[in-house]
């Protein structure tokens, strides 16, 4: 029989998981999308070595599992003489991870833009630097959105594997409470409830910012 008391009494302990999911997901994400930013410019600006560099790290990252690199961060790194806290990890291994995504999006968006404006740009007196900013990124991000909106919630749901470094997110909850008290069903209820209250709101706001570019675009 399902058990709504149970349901009652514990959701709390999930609204506090899930402050912890979007403490993480927001700063690895705000920190992908710098990383991702970068590392697109310089594939774009086509610089020697930072370019190779980029790469290695594009497919060491994509290549690699959040869990691997979560565990090299928070058991790995102490060998080393570096001790992060567990959030410092997880937001660190989401950025890493989520910037190799971001990046190729947003070098998707950079390459759309034609050469003509960039070689337009230069006529008129604008540096390399300038050009990026004012002329090519801006328009390179409104083709990236449904990239970026799709990376940003893939980020969210692989959040689900800090729970392994001790992390008290919405997945931690699931699994403490099915483990303590048995009560699956229940404590899934409330897991699935948790993501969709967080994913929900961002792939519907992503939905209209894509339609709002689209529009200005036409």
């Amino acid at each position: 029989v399902f058990d709504w008391t149970f349901v009652t009494h514990y959701a709390p302990f999930f609204v506090n998981g899930a402050a912890m999911t979007l403490f993480i997901s927001v700063f690895g994400i705000v920190l992908s999308i710098v990383v991702g930013l970068i590392c697109a410019s310089i594939e774009i600006a086509r610089i020697p070595v930072l370019k190779q560099i980029v790469r290695v790290y594009i497919e060491l990252s994509r290549n690699t599992p959040l869990l691997v690199q979560l565990y090299f961060l928070y058991f790995g790194l102490p060998k080393l003489g570096v001790v992060w806290s567990a959030e410092q990890c997880a937001i660190v291994g989401l950025g890493f991870l989520g910037g190799s995504y971001m990046a190729e999006a947003m070098r998707g968006g950079l390459e759309t833009i034609p050469t003509v404006q960039r070689e337009s740009a230069y006529v008129l007196g604008l540096s390399q630097w300038q050009t990026l900013s004012r002329v090519v990124i801006p328009q390179a991000i409104s083709t990236s959105i449904p990239g970026i909106v799709a990376n940003v919630i893939f980020l969210i749901k692989e959040s689900s594997v800090v729970s392994a470094i001790a992390l008290a997110d919405v997945m931690y909850m699931a699994k403490d409470l099915i483990g303590m008290y048995y009560n699956t069903y229940e404590s899934l209820l409330m897991l699935v409830v948790a993501y969709l209250v967080i994913l929900l709101p961002i792939s519907l706001f992503g939905t209209w910012l894509e339609r709002r570019f689209d529009y200005e675009r036409r």
